[in-house]
């Protein structure tokens, strides 16, 4: 951690830092992830809705997400496995039916998301069990969610996979916002109406109202 020091040999008392420095390759693979899922903060989160084999809808928060680009229009969702090393519902139900839907949580619905990454069998739906409804998708087969401020129905576009994660690249079909969201005439979102909430690490989460210009 970095420590302030002012000293006689620092004369004219100007502020110095002393730095620490950690080799990702000494540390293990946990202490990495506490580490830049910490600091790499706020992230975004994505609640991601699936369909299983039998049908069942699932639903997952994962704070490893982002937009890749707009052309094609694309966002990435990285997954872990457990701890057992078996495969979140969500990664599994991704590569078998190549379609999810993509939902930014708000401070609306924060508390339904969180709890939505609690472990529930396969054939269980978050949904019903944290009190979400669901409407049908255009263009994907799993339904977003109702509650909302925006969905994004995506259609798998690429497949990564790591020792520790599988990162799904998806292309953006459909976009469904809250009517008093988006500004159809100039294609910009009414910031004033949209709070969405972030991840900032461990149990910690932060809103977004606290907002300047520059």
């Amino acid at each position: 951690m970095g420590s302030r020091i002012c000293s006689e040999s620092n004369p004219r008392n100007e502020l110095q830092w002393s730095d620490m420095e950690i080799d990702f390759e000494a540390i293990t693979e946990y202490q990495r992830y506490k580490l830049m899922a910490s600091l790499i903060v706020p992230r975004p989160i994505a609640l991601v809705t699936t369909l299983g084999v039998d049908g069942t809808v699932n639903a997952a928060p994962f704070s490893m997400f982002n937009m890749l680009g707009e052309e094609p229009p694309i966002v990435m969702i990285s997954i872990n496995r457990l701890a057992d090393g078996t495969l979140k519902d969500t990664a599994v139900n991704i590569p078998r039916e190549k379609e999810f839907v993509v939902h930014i949580a708000d401070e609306a619905i924060a508390r339904q998301m969180h709890r939505c990454g609690e472990r529930f069998a396969a054939d269980v739906s978050e949904l019903d069990q944290v009190g979400l409804r669901t409407l049908a998708s255009t263009r994907v087969m799993p339904p977003r969610i109702a509650e909302a401020p925006v969905a994004f129905e995506c259609a798998l576009w690429e497949t990564l996979e790591t020792a520790s994660r599988h990162i799904f690249i998806g292309r953006v079909l459909m976009l469904h916002a809250r009517d008093d969201l988006i500004d159809i005439g100039t294609w910009r979102v009414r910031l004033e109406h949209y709070f969405p909430v972030g991840r900032f690490g461990a149990s910690d989460y932060v809103t977004t109202r606290d907002r300047f210009r520059m």
